[in-house]
């Protein structure tokens, strides 16, 4: 799936010289935790985020910044005073985070969530030919999993295309035992006999087969064996 599969495309932004209070009602009013903000071209050039808003003044939270005196000693007085005009502007411009974070609208949504883990942020603006046309967050990522999801079983699958689909899969896991566990398949439901030596193995398998189309209920059947002591970790019934 691609990002411009899951992104949202109804983006509301902001602009630099917009008035700070005008962009956090607008946060709060929408339940949106940051904005992109756009030049008058339609390019990205920051994002103001809650983060951005933790040290005001407004809220006697500005001296909430600590450093060691040698570090302000070797930055100057610059650092302090961009961290005077964080806390104390009123324009979007002033306050927000230039080093944007972004995504193509072409890219495969993996990537767009490997950002977003990778850099601990919540929302992507996404962007197309450099022009914003989307923004992807961790909803967006819900609401696309829910959409992927099987509408209905189909009714027309029998038991034994079940049991082929399902030996099929197993082949192609690379974690899947083979062999050891048999699957036997029944008005769909899919009973599954064996005995394995990785329990997460097992899990898995039961999740495999619960996804897979037709199946109704999966009855776990199979008993996993540490293999170093021969103890039974887990058996039919546990």
């Amino acid at each position: 799936m691609k990002v411009r599969h899951a992104m949202s495309t109804n983006v509301i932004a902001a602009t630099p010289d917009m008035p700070l209070i005008d962009a956090m009602r607008t946060m709060l009013r929408e339940h949106i935790s940051g904005l992109p903000v756009m030049d008058a071209h339609g390019a990205v050039v920051g994002v103001l985020t809650e983060g951005d808003l933790m040290h005001r003044a407004e809220i006697e939270t500005e001296t909430g910044r600590t450093h060691p005196a040698w570090l302000d000693f070797v930055l100057g007085p610059g650092r302090q005073a961009r961290e005077f005009i964080a806390s104390h502007a009123r324009h979007v411009g002033d306050v927000m985070t230039r080093d944007v974070i972004t995504v193509d609208a072409g890219a495969p949504l993996a990537e767009a969530i490997g950002l977003m883990e990778r850099h601990a942020i919540k929302r992507l603006p996404v962007l197309r030919n450099q022009l914003l046309v989307g923004i992807l967050s961790r909803a967006d990522l819900l609401r696309a999993f829910v959409r992927a999801l099987p509408d209905a079983t189909p009714d027309d699958l029998s038991d034994a295309a079940i049991a082929r689909r399902l030996r099929a899969e197993f082949d192609a896991r690379p974690w899947a035992p083979r062999g050891t566990v048999h699957a036997d398949v029944h008005d769909g439901v899919v009973t599954l006999r064996g005995v394995i030596v990785n329990d997460d193995v097992r899990c898995a398998l039961l999740v495999l087969a619960a996804n897979m189309a037709g199946v109704v209920r999966v009855d776990d059947q199979v008993t996993t064996i540490e293999p170093m002591t021969g103890m039974v970790v887990h058996e039919p019934g546990m």
